[in-house]
Order: structure tokens, then C-alpha cells, then sequence
């Protein structure tokens, strides 16, 4: 569903991400685990188009995207929950959720998705005329991920959704993802919990310093000597 070749991001003189190729499968949940400043969320923010590449392609259900405006890259299918979660401040709990599916007009659909979301996070629905900038971090994440999937994506981009939070609240937002993936929505997830990341996908790559140095399937990383010292604190 998603092909990368080549991406190559930068900032100034910083090479952020460097030369990378990598795919993702329809159906699947692949995570890039790697350390701060591995480029990860450079690497997503490129696929999104929130950031220019400067080099690469990147090929969605076959269709050349790397030149595509962001608004239209969600047209296509591709919805970004960003790291820190990004919520409208100052628009109520609905109102964010309802920007969501700006670019729908199946008026009955809506309406059903967000029924969906509210039964995915129950405390959404509690406080839907709140406004979003008062929620916890916990539940403006809920939020976050709840307004992404209003869009009816085709895939997912999770940008580091576990930081700063409770582990309870982490459990339930891993389990909503896991339920989303059962789907059969196409997830790929950034996780700087790496056990957490391998855990809830089928496959793997390590990033470090801009570069891919290792993939495979989820669970033979975390087997793997390398991974666990250096990314599992063993």
C-alpha cells in the first residue's frame, strides 16, 4: 500500500533522514522504532507532506504522492495523529471531531464513525462539548487518534502515541489501535517504547541516525541481541 524509495529529509545542513527505502503491506501494522533524533517523525511528516522531502519518492495504492498538497494526501487515504497530538485548543471535543471528516459529505456515515469513535473512548463522549484544550493528555490523544480515523483512512500514521502518558492510559489507547488494526486499517507506527511498538505489529525497522540498519518481523526483533540492548534496556 505505501512505498518508500529513497526519502531523503533535511533541515538546513541537517540530514535528518537519510536515503531510506522501506513499504508498508495493506492490512499490515509496521512500526519504525529508533532513538530521539533517529528521524521517525521526519520520516512521517515527509509521507504526510507536513514536510518536504528532498529527495525520494513515496507511492500510495500506486499513485505517486511525494508532490501531493497535505489536504489532498488525506483525500487520498493518509491520516497523520501527530506527535503532541495537535488538537484544536479551542474547539470543543465534537467540533474536533467533526474536523476530522472535513473532507467527507456522507452526512449518515459521519454520524455513525462517530458513534464508532465515542464507543472506542466512552470518556470522548462524556466530554464532547468540553473544549479540547482543557482534556488531560491522555484524552486529548484519544482525541487525536479519534479525529484521524473520522477521515476514514486508508492508513494510519502514528506519530509516537504513548509519550507522556499513564501506563492505563497507554493500555487503552494501544487497545483501540489493536481493534483498529483488527479492522484491517493499515498502521504505521512510530514507538518510542520499542517493546510496546513490536509487540503490536507484524513487522519492524530500526532507524538510527536518519538510516534503516535493521527490519524483519516484529517478533524476531524482539529476540534479537541487538534490539534488546540497545531498545529494550536488557
Amino acid at each position: 500500500m505505501l512505498e518508500v524509495t529513497g526519502l531523503h529529509v533535511a533541515y538546513g545542513g541537517i540530514q535528518a533522514v537519510r536515503s531510506i527505502t522501506f513499504h508498508v503491506n495493506e492490512g499490515e501494522t509496521v512500526a519504525l522504532i529508533g532513538a530521539n533524533g533517529a528521524g521517525k517523525t521526519s520520516t512521517l511528516k515527509a509521507i504526510s507532506r507536513v514536510l518536504n522531502a528532498v529527495g525520494g519518492d513515496v507511492h500510495f495504492c500506486g499513485e505517486k504522492i511525494s508532490k501531493v498538497a497535505p489536504h489532498d494526501v488525506i483525500r487520498k487515504g493518509i491520516a497523520l495523529v501527530p506527535e503532541g497530538r495537535g488538537v484544536f485548543p479551542r474547539l470543543s471535543v465534537l467540533e474536533n471531531l467533526r474536523m476530522g471528516a472535513f473532507v467527507r459529505d456522507d452526512t449518515a456515515a459521519i454520524e455513525q464513525d462517530l458513534q464508532q469513535i465515542f464507543a472506542y473512548f466512552p470518556r470522548l463522549k462524556e466530554r464532547e462539548s468540553q473544549l479540547a484544550g482543557t482534556l488531560s493528555g491522555g484524552e486529548q490523544q484519544m482525541l487525536a487518534l479519534g479525529r484521524a480515523l473520522m477521515s476514514r483512512p486508508k492508513m494510519l500514521l502514528l506519530d509516537e502515541p504513548s509519550m507522556g502518558l499513564a501506563p492505563i492510559m497507554v493500555q487503552k489507547i494501544f487497545e483501540v489501535v489493536r481493534a483498529v488494526a483488527a479492522t484491517g486499517m493499515t498502521i504505521l507506527l512510530i514507538e518510542q517504547n520499542a517493546k510496546l511498538a513490536l509487540e503490536s505489529s507484524q513487522r519492524a525497522y530500526v532507524m538510527e541516525s536518519g538510516e534503516i540498519t535493521l527490519n524483519g518481523e516484529s517478533a524476531q526483533l524482539l529476540d534479537d541481541p541487538k534490539v534488546r540492548a540497545a531498545y529494550l534496556g536488557e
